[in-house]
C-alpha cells in the first residue's frame, strides 16, 4: 500500500479518484482542495505519489510541482487536467511532472498502469538517492567535514581538481585515505557515471603486470587461453587509480609513460593499439623525488604524474578531526553489524586522542570495529579499545612507568594533552627530544603543542 496525495479544487473529482485509488488499488489516499493545502500536507507528511490538477485557486499546479520537487526531488507527480492544451502538458513536464493524464478519466486500466509506473519510478529514485548518500558517506570517510587546516586544504584541492581531467598525484602515509580521496575526485567529476578501477601496483605479479594493466590476446603467454581486457581498458570513460605507484618496476614504468603520453594501449601479444579515454589518479606513501635520485623511479614519469599534487596529512597532525571521525566510524560499523549505535565514553575518547595512530585513519577504523565487537552494551569504554595506548600507561618505546596517572573522574581532552606533555617534560628533564620519545611524537609536533599550550619552549 502506498500513500497518494490527490489535489483538485473540484470535490467530485477528488472523491472519484480517492475511491478508485483506495478501493480498487488498495492505496491510502489524502485529499487536498488546492495547491496551498497540498503543499502544507507535503510539509507535514510523506507521500509516494501526487496526483494534481493544474488550474487551482491560490496555488496552481505548476508552482506546486516546483515547490514539491524542491523539497523532495524523488517524489513522482502526475498532472491530471481538463484543459487539454498541449502547452499545459509541456509546462508541467518542464516543471518536473512525471506524466500527464487528461480529465475526465475514462480508462481505469490506463490510470492503474500509470499509477503503478509512477510509484515504481519513485521507489527507484528513492533507492538511488539512498545509494548516493551511502556512497557519499563512504567516499567522504576520512575527509568528513574536516576541521584541521591540512585536511581541509587537501579536500578543497581534491574538489577543485575533480572538475578537470588533470592527472592527480596523492601523497600520504599508508592509511591516510588516499583511495577514499581518489574515489571522491571521481564521484565529483564528469566521469562519475564511468567506472572507477583501482590497481595496487605493489601487488602486481612481475611476470603478469603488463598484461594486467594493458590486457592480452589469446596465446600471448602460457595459460592465456582467451583474450582479456586490462585495467586501462576496463577504466575507459572513467578513472584509473594507480595505488602505490612508487612500487612499480622500472620496465613497466616506461610502458606506462608511453600510455599516458599517447593515450593508447597495446595489449600483450597484439600488433594493434587501442585508444583509451582514462583519467589517471596515482598515489604513493614514498618520497618519489628521493626515489628518482636513487634511480628507482623514472624522472620523466614522475613529472608526467605530478601535474597536480594533493598531500594528505597523517591523523596525528589532525587531532581536531579525531572525535568526529571516531563517531562516523562508530555509526558506520554499527550499521554494517545491524546493531544499535553505541556512544563513545569520555575515557574512550581520551584514549583515542592519546594514541599517535601510526596506521592513521585505517587504524582508527579497525580499532572502532574491534571495539564494537567487544562492546555488548550501549557505550564504548576505553577497555574495549584493547592494545591502544591508554591514558595513564606508558607509550610505545617509553619506560615502563606511567607518564602520568589519569584522575578517576577523567579530565577534558585538551587538559589531558597538556598534562601529559608537562609530565613527559618533567621525566625527560626538560629535554624536548626525550619527551617526544616518551610521548611517541615527532619533535616538530611536540614543539607545535608546546606553543599551543604556552609551555615556553
Amino acid at each position: 500500500m502506498s500513500r497518494i496525495l490527490v489535489v483538485d479544487d473540484e470535490s467530485a473529482v477528488r472523491a472519484s479518484l480517492a475511491e478508485l485509488l483506495a478501493e480498487r488499488l488498495g492505496h491510502e489516499v489524502v485529499e487536498a482542495r488546492d495547491g496551498v493545502e497540498a503543499f502544507e500536507a507535503l510539509q507535514r507528511e510523506s507521500f509516494d505519489l501526487v496526483l494534481a490538477d493544474l488550474l487551482m485557486p491560490r496555488l496552481g499546479g505548476i508552482e506546486l510541482i516546483q515547490r514539491a520537487l524542491q523539497r523532495t526531488p524523488e517524489l513522482p507527480i502526475v498532472v491530471i487536467s481538463g484543459t487539454g492544451r498541449f502547452r499545459d502538458v509541456v509546462d508541467a513536464l518542464r516543471a518536473g511532472a512525471y506524466d500527464f493524464l487528461q480529465k475526465p478519466i475514462a480508462d481505469l486500466d490506463e490510470l492503474e498502469a500509470l499509477v503503478a509506473r509512477a510509484l515504481e519510478r519513485g521507489r527507484l529514485r528513492r533507492e538511488n538517492a539512498s545509494l548516493r548518500d551511502e556512497v557519499e558517506q563512504r567516499v567522504a570517510g576520512p575527509f568528513l567535514a574536516p576541521r584541521s587546516p591540512a585536511a581541509r586544504e587537501a579536500l578543497q584541492l581534491a574538489e577543485r581538481v575533480a572538475r578537470t581531467t588533470t592527472t592527480v598525484l596523492l601523497l600520504g602515509e599508508s592509511g591516510t585515505g588516499k583511495e577514499v580521496l581518489a574515489r571522491r575526485i571521481h564521484a565529483l567529476s564528469e566521469r562519475a557515471r564511468g567506472p572507477f578501477v583501482g590497481v595496487n601496483c605493489a601487488a602486481l605479479p612481475p611476470d603478469l603486470a603488463e598484461a594486467e594493466l594493458f590486457g592480452h590476446e589469446r596465446g600471448a603467454f602460457t595459460g592465456a587461453d582467451r583474450a582479456r581486457a586490462g585495467r586501462f581498458e576496463s577504466a575507459h570513460g572513467g578513472t584509473l587509480f594507480l595505488d602505490e605507484i612508487g612500487e612499480m618496476p622500472l620496465a613497466l614504468q616506461a610502458k606506462l609513460l608511453r600510455v599516458l603520453q599517447e593515450r593508447e594501449i597495446q595489449p600483450l601479444g597484439s600488433d594493434r593499439t587501442k585508444r583509451i579515454d582514462v583519467r589517471v589518479i596515482a598515489a604513493t606513501h614514498r618520497d618519489l623525488e628521493a626515489e628518482v635520485r636513487a634511480g628507482r623511479f623514472r624522472e620523466d614519469l614522475y613529472y608526467r604524474i605530478r601535474v597536480f599534487v594533493v598531500r594528505l596529512p597523517p591523523l596525528r597532525e589532525r587531532s581536531e578531526d579525531l572525535p568526529e571521525l571516531a563517531e562516523h566510524f562508530v555509526a558506520r560499523c554499527a550499521a554494517q553489524m545491524g546493531r544499535a549505535r553505541p556512544s563513545l565514553a569520555p575515557d574512550a575518547l581520551a584514549a583515542l586522542q592519546a594514541h599517535t595512530w601510526p596506521g592513521n585513519v585505517r587504524e582508527l577504523e579497525n580499532a572502532i570495529e574491534r571495539a564494537l565487537i567487544l562492546c555488548e552494551g550501549e557505550r564504548i569504554d576505553a577497555r574495549h579499545l584493547g592494545a591502544l595506548a591508554l591514558p595513564g600507561r606508558a607509550r610505545s618505546g617509553a619506560s615502563s612507568s606511567a607518564i602520568f596517572e589519569l584522575p578517576p573522574g577523567g579530565m577534558p581532552l585538551a587538559e589531558l594533552e597538556r598534562v601529559a606533555i608537562e609530565s613527559a617534560l618533567r621525566q625527560a628533564g626538560g629535554n624536548v627530544a626525550e619527551a617526544a620519545r616518551l610521548l611517541d611524537l615527532d619533535r616538530g609536533t611536540l614543539r607545535h603543542r608546546l606553543r599551543k599550550y604556552g609551555l615556553g619552549r
